[in-house]
């Protein structure tokens, strides 16, 4: 089986996320992880590039549903997706 490359197109969604308004919102997270969900396995480069994603988000952008669903994903992936701190 050809290794997925998934994880390629949410890094460049991601960058057309950002390049809008500067910020990351809930339905821009959602769409990039429904790339990494699309065939049913969320890879270790997924993961690698959705941290990486959540790493540029600074936590005074994020609303209570946006953590939410980074608390959740957290938990579902097993991987620590903390923001980073200012």
């Amino acid at each position: 089986m050809a290794e997925s490359r998934d994880y390629l197109e949410m890094a460049f969604h991601s960058i057309t996320c950002f390049s809008d308004d500067g910020k990351l919102d809930l339905g821009e997270l959602n769409r990039i992880v429904a790339i990494a969900e699309a065939d049913g396995v969320v890879d270790d480069n997924e993961k690698r590039v959705l941290k990486g994603i959540l790493g540029r988000v600074r936590p005074q952008e994020v609303d209570g549903a946006l953590q939410a669903r980074i608390t959740e994903l957290s938990k579902t992936l097993g991987v620590d997706l903390a923001l980073k701190q200012d």
